[in-house]
């Protein structure tokens, strides 16, 4: 029933994008930092399943990646219209959250760790 009510509550200044975010966000119940890392996860095992490349390969971490720079690079453009200021440390994070789990899960694949 609060979902009906997030479209109220934004600002005219607020971006589709965060609107959007701020929606999901309302919807799951986890952390901004949580939803990082499923993104990344998500991501990976889509590039595996949909694209067939096999987990041990580092190209199965480019859409994740990709993803993940174009989120950050929309953080970014909010921040600096709504705020002025441009919040590196927190997209770095970001970056850091979203792409660190996969990045371990394919160097364990690689080193044949991880049985597929």
């Amino acid at each position: 029933m609060s979902v009906l009510f997030v479209p109220t509550q934004f600002s005219p200044d607020t971006s589709v994008y965060q609107r959007l975010k701020l929606v999901v966000l309302s919807l799951l119940p986890l952390t901004k930092d949580a939803i990082h890392v499923y993104i990344g996860c998500a991501c990976l095992l889509a590039a595996a399943a949909l694209l067939r490349w096999p987990l041990s390969s580092f190209k199965t971490l480019i859409p994740g990646l990709v993803l993940s720079l174009g989120m950050e690079a929309l953080d970014l453009r909010d921040g600096l219209r709504q705020d002025h200021q441009l919040n590196v440390a927190a997209s770095i994070h970001d970056l850091w959250n979203t792409n660190l789990i996969p990045f371990v899960i394919v160097l364990l694949a690689r080193r044949r760790r991880l049985r597929v």
